[in-house]
């Protein structure tokens, strides 16, 4: 690890000319005492990094300094293969392998394009942590640890040992056959066999995971975009789903429809609201998306929603009304 953060940092001088300690440290994701201990380690090893004193000061290589350390690691090169979807390298636990990766492409650039390619990047900004109404984005987090070592069964195709807290029940260690990784909307997710049944396990959810020596017992091939459809199809027809008869603004169908798990029926109504027939995955699923909607939507049916719904409504009522 360590020799991949000394390569990272000194492709970060070389892109940047000069760079403060503690700017080298946030990019790094290290303290600054350990930047300065790898500055020391660089000298030590014949690299020609300098300190530049002032206010404006910081660390920088000797003008035309090069050497060849654009070799992809095997995470590296992983991550460029996911990385379309930023988040998507972020939900595997690959955020830091692609950055590094990013490094090293730039690097590898002939002169004339790694400076275009540098003024670029700086007019692009992907996925940011905030949307415009400075909402931020709710990207789950997973334990590096935990997740590395999931990757490595996978790719290994080793059965696996997950600690593991569904919904509702006390966390427990099961075994699996693990057969890919999937994200979903900043959500990771693993897709595996558990005595030969399909399971899906949410990576966020993953305690702790421990990679066996046993043979994952799973096909050498799969399509994984088929297994992923086959499993939403079936976690949407059948649990203890609940179905909802519901008025809606036409304004509002779509979010409606993107929440629900799917819409069953739809008609017209002659005061231009929309009547659908909607599934949600349980009970609380249903009420807390009718309440998002709020006066923009009406629970005709079933009777316990609208209970519910209006004994939410009553109390914050009250609480207001004081």
């Amino acid at each position: 690890m360590r020799a991949d953060r000394l390569v990272s940092l000194v492709l970060l001088l070389r892109q940047h000319g000069r760079l403060s300690a503690t700017a080298l440290a946030r990019e790094l994701e290290v303290s600054t005492r350990t930047v300065l201990r790898d500055i020391d380690a660089l000298s030590a090893a014949g690299v020609p990094v300098y300190a530049e004193r002032g206010r404006h000061g910081g660390f920088a290589l000797l003008p035309g300094f090069r050497t060849e350390l654009t070799g992809l690691n095997h995470d590296e090169a992983l991550a460029l293969l996911v990385a379309g979807s930023r988040r998507g390298a972020q939900a595997f636990g690959l955020g830091s392998a692609l950055a590094s990766a990013m490094l090293k492409v730039v690097d590898a650039l002939p002169e004339g394009q790694r400076d275009t390619a540098a003024g670029a990047v700086q007019r692009l900004l992907i996925d940011p942590e905030i949307d415009l109404l400075s909402r931020r984005q709710a990207a789950e987090e997973v334990p590096d640890a935990v997740v590395a070592e999931v990757r490595r069964a996978v790719f290994a195709g080793h059965r696996l040992r997950i600690h593991y807290a569904a919904v509702d029940q006390a966390p427990y260690w099961r075994t699996v056959d693990p057969i890919g990784l999937v994200t979903v909307r900043d959500q990771g997710y693993l897709l595996a066999t558990r005595s030969g049944a399909d399971r899906t396990y949410r990576l966020s959810r993953v305690l702790a995971a421990e990679e066996l020596d046993e043979p994952a017992q799973r096909p050498d091939r799969v399509d994984l975009n088929r297994a992923w459809q086959e499993r939403s199809t079936r976690f949407r027809t059948g649990g203890d789903q609940v179905a909802v008869l519901v008025r809606v603004d036409p304004a509002r169908r779509d979010e409606l429809a993107g929440t629900a798990l799917a819409v069953l029926a739809e008609e017209a109504e002659a005061d231009g609201r929309l009547r659908l027939e909607v599934t949600f995955q349980d009970s609380r699923h249903a009420e807390w998306a009718l309440w998002q909607l709020a006066t923009n939507a009406e629970a005709l049916a079933p009777q316990w929603l609208r209970t519910s719904l209006r004994n939410r409504a009553t109390t914050i009522a009250t609480r207001y009304a004081k």
